[in-house]
């Protein structure tokens, strides 16, 4: 049986894919695992690169940028985490963005937390940036209209110790302990195959931003934990792909659109549901109007 399934989804970052696949392979530990790399149509030399210097890596090559989640799924499709024979299917799956570097241990120790843990379904690490700042999307509380609320306020910025203002991003903790959160960010996401047999794959309504809470919150809501375990801290550049993509600014306010859609509609007053969307209509512009003018039509078709 496979121990570790890998996924990254790359679009146009090369060199960051090329050290990332390097850190990759350089883990150590008694584990077995298996990676594929899903290319979004790149247009630079990614795929050649990976065909060439890592050619055990099963690639896939879209034709068109598919979106993060869909693209997601078709790794771990490949990978057997959907249907594949009991003997072969991988105990844990990892997302992991192209532009990130993980130390030799980080598999091994993260492995090591699941296995003694077993009401622990996703485990996320301590992400630094590389100017050593955190990465404060690797610890997060679920987006609810409250807390959605402090942040466009900029009260979490105001005030980043309070336990009530500061909740999306969790700056209230410290960031070497061990906590138990909402989600941890999709550059680095392990979850055990148990929890995905249970709530499906990621959700392909989603085409950037918003999957990896979607899925945390589908999880947590079947029962399992959530962690983030800073005894493994990982480099990430942050936003390599996605600030190259147009769409990316709107996609963030779409995204929550769709998860307050999905998760907080029905138990938001109706005053706070019209604040709610005029909200993300005036954040995401035109295209998020349009969506906002669709109602939760927009979340047609169903999860994969």
């Amino acid at each position: 049986m496979l121990d570790l399934a890998i996924v990254i989804v790359n679009y146009n970052v090369h060199d960051l894919l090329q050290r990332c696949l390097k850190s990759v392979y350089a883990s150590q530990g008694e584990f077995t695992m298996a990676v594929s790399v899903v290319d979004n149509d790149s247009t630079d030399d990614s795929v050649d690169m990976v065909q060439n210097d890592f050619p055990q890596v099963q690639l896939i090559t879209n034709k068109q940028n598919v979106g993060y989640p869909a693209a997601n799924n078709q790794g771990l499709r490949r990978l057997g985490l959907v249907n594949g024979p009991a003997e072969e299917r991988p105990r844990y799956c990892l997302l992991l963005n192209p532009d990130t570097e993980v130390p030799p241990d980080a598999f091994r120790k993260m492995i090591a937390y699941l296995e003694q843990n077993p009401e622990v379904a996703i485990v996320g690490p301590k992400l630094v940036m590389p100017d050593g700042k955190l990465d404060l999307a690797c610890r997060r509380s679920f987006p609810s209209p409250e807390i959605a609320f402090y942040r466009m306020l900029g009260l979490s910025r105001l005030f980043p110790n309070s336990q009530r203002f500061s909740r999306y991003n969790m700056t209230y903790l410290d960031e070497d302990e061990l906590a138990e959160v909402d989600s941890v960010v999709g550059a680095f996401m392990m979850v055990r195959t148990e929890a995905i047999d249970q709530v499906g794959l990621l959700d392909e309504r989603f085409w950037m931003y918003g999957e990896d809470l979607d899925w945390a919150k589908r999880i947590k809501d079947a029962g399992w934990h959530v962690m983030y375990n800073p005894e493994v801290t990982v480099l990430h550049v942050k936003r390599a792909s996605s600030r190259q993509n147009k769409r990316a600014d709107v996609e963030f306010y779409r995204a929550m659109l769709i998860f307050y859609y999905k998760h907080y509609q029905a138990q938001t007053p109706r005053i706070l549901h019209w604040a709610i969307l005029f909200a993300l209509a005036f954040k995401g512009g035109w295209p998020v109007l349009a969506d906002v003018a669709a109602g939760d039509r927009i979340l047609q078709p169903e999860l994969p």
